[in-house]
């Protein structure tokens, strides 16, 4: 057995914890029966860099099953749940994550899965395949000089295909790919339908919202609350901030999403007019310094700051830094900023992912779905990665389409099967009015 966790001691607690998060994800329980007898990634080593989550230990499961092996490594700093990569480790994974991490902790436990020479990579936010390419292409940087360190040796690269879970990660993979530069194929699992139109909307909309409740607990109702960014996460963010009562400002650089969004139901202005109205502020773009210290300024005195995007830009904390007077943590997740011009504005869990934060992620019955994406995407690449050229595919339509079905049948929905006559109809141009 080889990790690095907090406490091996916790495995019992993160036991439970996964056993809630099991009984609550039907379809990947389907996924792993049919693996257990399989074994279709028997032979292969997966290298992972996920949220270390209770729901993330089912998909390891499911992985183990098919015969996999499986080291695991934190794709945020401040997500992992303590007690489930204890469990993790007690069943063998290799896993390396703790809460808290610092940078070189972070960037060595990337290396530690590295060094397990992966043929597949699963990762979500990309850092574990940026890294990898700059290993390859002999570049240097702080965290590239970190995993050297733990590397030793050049890189033993066998990579035949990779996954990837967030638009963040398909947004840098995407740019890799625009360069030429991209090693070997990946598969955007975040571009799934029965990802992105469930996770994403409905996943993100609900723990994003519990993460700054299990903050605060401050009343959302009545309250003003700016989302910037109307992507499929910002619109779940909106439709539940609304259906807690609260009066919502969406804040958009791309004209049809804004248009989008009015027709919702929302108000949308600039972020340099929403700053002065909201109570609540939430960033889901997964672009950089979306909120400003000219923005912050000129907020409400005890306004409150929440991220909901993959990594800590959204929210320019350097320029919080700059005017800021005093600071002090005064809830956990909570610090209390006095500004210069004497306001206090309250930023969440350090500019991070709030809702894994200061929660615990998605509900895992909606991550039963990208996980179950993810699961049938990386038996896809056992099969038929080698065949493929480098370049970021999107998730074949019959395993979306499968995992829509298998998710349905758990839930005991049925739907309508198309006739014979029905198929001939839809394929034919002959029949008119």
């Amino acid at each position: 057995m080889d990790y690095k966790v907090k406490d091996i001691a916790l495995a019992e607690k993160g036991s439970n914890l996964v056993r809630w998060a099991r009984d609550h994800m039907p379809v990947l329980a389907g996924i792993k029966r049919r693996f257990r007898q399989e074994k279709p990634l028997a032979g292969f080593v997966i290298g992972a860099c996920l949220h270390v989550t209770k729901e993330t230990a089912v998909l390891v499961e499911t992985l183990l099953e098919g015969g996999a092996k499986v080291a695991l490594c934190a794709s945020n700093p401040l997500s992992t749940q303590d007690e489930v990569a204890a469990y993790l480790a007690s069943i063998g994974v290799d896993v390396y994550a703790w809460r808290g991490m610092d940078f070189n902790g972070y960037y060595e436990a990337i290396g530690n899965v590295l060094l397990k020479s992966p043929d597949i990579t699963i990762d979500d936010g990309a850092d574990l395949v940026s890294t990898l390419h700059k290993l390859k292409y002999a570049e240097s940087s702080k965290e590239v000089d970190v995993v050297r360190r733990v590397l030793g040796e050049a890189l033993d690269f066998k990579v035949i295909g990779g996954t990837e879970e967030t638009t963040t990660g398909v947004v840098r993979l995407r740019a890799l790919a625009r360069e030429g530069k991209l090693l070997y194929p990946i598969i955007a699992v975040n571009d799934a339908y029965t990802k992105f139109l469930f996770d994403n909307r409905y996943g993100t909309g609900q723990s994003t919202i519990d993460g700054i409740l299990r903050a605060t607990n401050v009343l959302l109702s009545g309250k003003i609350v700016v989302v910037a960014g109307y992507g499929w996460c910002g619109r779940g963010i909106a439709m539940r901030a609304r259906g807690m009562g609260a009066n919502v400002v969406v804040t958009e650089v791309n004209p049809l999403r804004a248009l989008e969004a009015v027709m919702d139901g929302f108000t949308v202005m600039p972020m340099s007019e929403a700053c002065k109205i909201g109570d609540i502020f939430i960033t889901a773009t997964g672009d950089i310094n979306v909120i400003r210290g000219e923005h912050i300024l000129k907020m409400k005195n005890g306004a409150i700051l929440a991220n909901s995007g993959h990594f800590n830009v959204e929210i320019n904390l350097n320029d919080l830094e700059a005017i800021t007077k005093e600071k002090k943590e005064i809830r956990p997740n909570v610090v209390e900023h006095l500004l210069i011009n004497d306001k206090k504005v309250y930023l969440l869990a350090e500019g991070r992912l709030v809702n894994l934060v200061a929660a615990e992620g998605h509900p895992s019955e909606v991550m039963d779905m990208s996980f179950a994406n993810q699961a049938l995407s990386i038996e896809y690449l056992a099969k038929k990665g080698k065949e493929l050229r480098p370049q970021v595919y999107p998730v074949p339509k019959e395993i979306d389409e499968e995992v829509a079905r298998l998710k349905l049948k758990s839930m005991g929905i049925s739907i309508d099967a198309l006739t014979e006559e029905q198929k001939r109809y839809l394929e034919s141009w002959e029949v008119g009015t």
